[in-house]
């Protein structure tokens, strides 16, 4: 059943009162954010109440409900949907894409990505198809998703020397999505990747883990350590989301940069770069 469905037949005061009991507020505490009462917010939430459009999007606002949902809640309160979700190939999204294309661009040589909700690569530089060198077609056929590319076993995974710590990292990251955004399609992608199975490394790869100069490396994140080519190359992610989004599907994009971690990496990808 889909969450609009659920929505028109439960009404929105359990909506509401399940997510603010994922956020873990109190009635009064969401009443006295959203310049409302405690009261009126009980009642909301019994079905005694009908709340205004504008207090359902400051009661989404406050309890920081991502854009699909709170359409959810609109039509659950017999509101129409507010946030559009335009296809990004659609012509009124081309200021969009081509923002996109110039950051990635411009970010090379190192590698970066956009990806939707679930990790499917929206788009990708030179950095990212150099990483993917030797990859197997079937895993490069549309619609790539990223976490599947990175923790498949035929994918980046026998080339990850840190597989079990960044494995953990990325269940770690999805599995907090999944909490605040009771998204069914992430889940299906987080049980496929999770059940992949990790190979055993030798003892010595944790020794091995950034390179010969790893020894003097501080790392100020965890870094991915990967090989490419015979070299070692080390990177720190960083994320990316639009402020206040309008539109859906803008507000699932995010921008995933990898910055090097170590001067070798820097070199090494200086060096590759026409």
């Amino acid at each position: 059943m889909s969450t609009a469905t659920r929505s028109r037949q439960s009404g929105i005061g359990p909506l509401l009162r399940e997510w603010r009991e994922r956020r873990r507020v109190s009635q009064l505490e969401l009443a006295l954010r959203a310049d409302s009462s405690a009261r009126h917010l009980s009642f909301v939430e019994t079905g005694r109440s009908r709340p205004s459009e504008e207090l359902v999007l400051r009661l989404a606002e406050h309890l920081e409900v991502p854009v699909r949902e709170r359409n959810a809640l609109l039509l659950a309160a017999g509101y129409a949907p507010r946030f559009a979700e335009t296809p990004l190939d659609d012509p009124s999204m081309g200021a969009l894409r081509e923002g996109l294309d110039r950051l990635l661009h411009g970010y090379e040589p190192y590698p970066a990505l956009v990806v939707d909700a679930t990790y499917t690569v929206v788009a990708a530089n030179r950095g990212i198809a150099m990483l993917m060198e030797g990859i197997p077609e079937s895993l490069l056929a549309p619609p790539l998703n990223a976490m599947r590319l990175t923790l498949h076993p035929e994918g980046l995974a026998p080339r990850i020397r840190n597989l079990r710590e960044w494995r953990g990292h990325l269940l770690a990251q999805m599995e907090r999505q999944i909490a605040l955004d009771r998204s069914e399609a992430l889940r299906a992608v987080y049980d496929e990747v999770k059940a992949y199975p990790v190979a055993d490394r030798d003892a010595g790869d944790h020794e091995k883990y950034g390179g010969e100069d790893a020894g003097t490396v501080p790392y100020f994140a965890l870094p991915m350590v990967i090989e490419h080519d015979g070299q070692v190359l080390s990177f720190v992610s960083s994320i990316s989301t639009f402020n206040t989004p309008m539109d859906v599907t803008v507000a699932e994009l995010a921008i995933e940069t990898f910055l090097p971690a170590d001067p070798a990496t820097v070199k090494y990808l200086r060096s590759l770069a026409p």
